[in-house]
Formats: C-alpha cells, structure tokens, sequence
C-alpha cells in the first residue's frame, strides 16, 4: 500500500469516530446475536465478547487517542554523513501487510485496525466464528471511513475463513503478508507458528506469577493478589500463581487469612503439597503440568519456596513470560528479582493487571509480545513501523 500523507490518515480516523457514534446501536444490536448465539462454556471468551455502551465508547476513545499521536512513519533514526561523503539516513517505515488472528473480542477489530492502519499498514483481521456479526458490522464502519476519504477498503478486511482454509492461507497466503500477530493461547500461536511462512510476532499467554517474600507488607500483598486475580479473569494479565516465602513471618496464620480473603471473592484455590500440610482442605495438585496453565477462570495457585531463588527458577521455568510480580520492602530483593526474572514486564509491589498499553502510557494497542525480537510488551503505534536506510551519493563506489 502507498504512503499515505498523515492528514489522509486522520481524516478517515475522524471519519471512523462519527459512524461508530452513529451506528453505536447497530453495533450492540449485532453484538447481542453472538452473544446470544454463544453457549457460555467458556467464561472468559464470553466476557470478550460483550460489547455494551461503555465498549463502544472505549472503541470511539481508542480511535480518537491514535488520532491525536504523531504519524510514526517517516521518522529519522539517525542520519550520518561518511568520510566519502555518503548519506545514510535510517528512518521508520511501515511493516507492510499484518494479519492479526484472535478470539471473541470485537474491540481488537478496532484497536488493531487503527493502529496498523495509522502506521501506514494494510491489516487482516482474521476474528473469530462467535465475533462474526460484530465483526462484520465493525469492519463495515471502517470500509465506510475509507472510501469516504477516496481509499480502497483493501486497508482493512476481513478475513472469512475456516480453521482449514486459515492453515492453506498461512502456508500461501494469497497476498504479501510481512508480519503476522497470533492473539490468543498456546495452542493458536503453535498452530501460526507451524503454519506460516513470514515473520511472526508472538502475543504470548498469560500465566503470571506473584512472589510474596519473606520482607513482604502482608497489606499489600493481599490487596495485589486480590486485585490482580479478580479484577478480570479474563485479562492475559490475570493472575494465576502466588508463591509465598515460607520464612514469611507468621506464615500459617498468613496462608489462612489469605484463603479466606480468596474464598470471599470466590475464587477457586489450589495448592502444592507443602501449602496443602496447612490448608489441607483445598485441592492438592496432583500433575506438575498444571504450572504451565493459564486458568483464565476465578483459580489460583498457591504454592511455598524457600527462597528468592528459588521463586526465579520457579516463574522462569513455568511462566507465560508476560508479567511477573514480588512484594517486598526490600528494593535490593526487588531489583534482583527484576533483573533476572524473564517476562515481558516485571513488578515491584505492583499488580500485573497494569501490563496494558493505556495503562502504561502507550495508548491503544494491538497485543502483548512476549517475544524479544522485534519489541517486547505492549503493541503500540510506534511499536508498528520496521525501519529503512535511505543512502545519497554522487557517484561513489566501493572501493
């Protein structure tokens, strides 16, 4: 797709944020058929799928933000002159054609469509069979908007596919794909990762850790892991693992308060062996496997460790690499824990709900990477360019 001027660009942004205002009912209307449609086995898919006012009016906001932030394409990296009087200038570009694959939330119709499109990118929204109706109303919003300002609707489109017929797609795409995003759980980004033949960035699943140490504030702790597990279990920045120093003074009598707490808030507890000698009336693990889970569900994991240590070698070796937290008062004990645990983001008294790219300040975004190459953490605007060296001479040649 041609560069386009940046004042295009945020005309069909204005554009988009009129018809979404205009057709706000359409929209709940065509959501309320997935919904009804949808047969609620899976909690969390079903609380993706609501779109009500206040989504839509997150929808209107996430467009209008991406509106008002500078053009990312086209900036200058570095520029250097050489001793033989070449002109390197390496500049932002964008990637090209992303295809973004993701489940139940219609709203990433939106934030990722905007995004890619404002970084001067084509985007192919493959969504999943229970968002078909919003989607298609979403994407209908959008093909308005373009061809309201004189462009193609092949900047944004739909992908109709079936689980078959994505695989085929992937293998050959029909089209240049430059960059493809897998937004979901582990078994979406293996099937993108066997499948496809271009660059793909990985939004990794969740399955995050809490550390409470032995220097802890018993409050905090409390209220973090309270927050970070019900806030929304849907979240991919959900809590789903505690571990629990047991040097932690007046440890037993901590676990118990804790399990209460949890209880009131009806969340699901499981325990490791060790924890299960003191709250013998919760279910003991039974299968290791169940540290790689991401429960998605009102369902924790609580666990004991003897150290720091041993609480890295733990996240390091179960984790989803996406967010990771330890309550301590001790900022040595922090930064250690900091410095080696690997994920996405790290937290320090902190919950790991904040791994979100309009609550880090980078406005809306199109995933969580959790991969290390080409950006790790949330997708925003500026995280969707790749960058071009633009070299001037006079003739020289390489001697």
């Amino acid at each position: 797709m041609k560069l386009l001027q940046t004042d295009i660009k945020n005309n069909v942004l204005k554009s988009m944020i009129k018809i979404l205002g205009r057709e706000r009912h359409s929209i709940i209307e065509a959501n309320k058929k997935d919904l009804n449609a949808f047969q609620k086995e899976d909690q969390a898919l079903y609380d993706r799928l609501i779109v009500n006012d206040k989504k839509v009016d997150e929808m209107i906001a996430a467009v209008e933000a991406v509106m008002l932030q500078d053009d990312p394409v086209g900036r200058e990296i570095t520029n250097k002159t050489l001793k033989n009087k070449l002109n390197i200038v390496n500049t932002t570009a964008p990637f090209g054609t992303i295809l973004i694959i993701y489940e139940s939330r219609p709203d990433v119709t939106i934030e990722a469509a905007v995004l890619a499109f404002k970084a001067n990118n084509k985007i192919l929204l493959k969504g999943g069979k229970e968002a078909l109706n919003s989607n298609l109303i979403l994407e209908k919003c959008w093909h308005e908007a373009l061809e309201d300002n004189g462009l193609s609707k092949d900047w944004i489109k739909l992908l109709h596919l079936k689980r078959e017929e994505t695989q085929e797609f992937l293998k050959s795409p029909t089209e240049p794909l430059d960059l493809i995003v897998p937004r979901g759980g582990e078994r979406l980004i293996n099937f993108v990762k066997t499948h496809a033949t271009c660059a793909v960035l990985v939004s990794g699943r969740g399955n995050n850790f809490l550390y409470v140490s032995e220097h802890a504030d018993w409050s905090k702790a409390v209220n973090v892991i309270i927050n970070a597990k019900t806030d929304k279990i849907s979240g991919c920045n959900a809590l789903d693992k505690v571990l629990i120093n047991k040097n932690l003074p007046q440890y037993e009598i901590k676990l118990k308060m804790l399990q209460e707490k949890l209880e009131q808030h009806k969340v699901e507890i499981l325990v490791d062996h060790k924890v299960s000698d003191i709250l013998p009336q919760k279910e003991t693990i039974a299968n290791q496997d169940i540290w790689y889970e991401e429960f998605l569900a009102l369902k924790l994991l609580i666990g004991q460790v003897s150290s720091l240590d041993e609480a890295i070698k733990t996240i390091n070796t179960y984790s989803g690499k996406h967010s990771a937290s330890i309550i301590t008062e001790d900022k040595t004990e922090a930064m250690n824990f900091m410095h080696n645990v690997d994920s996405a983001a790290v937290y320090h008294n902190a919950s790991t709900r904040f791994t979100d790219g309009g609550q880090m300040g980078v406005g809306a975004e199109l995933a969580i990477s959790t991969d290390k190459l080409h950006h790790r953490g949330p997708l925003g605007l500026n995280q969707l360019v790749t960058n071009k060296y633009y070299v001037y001479g006079d003739g020289q040649v390489r001697i």
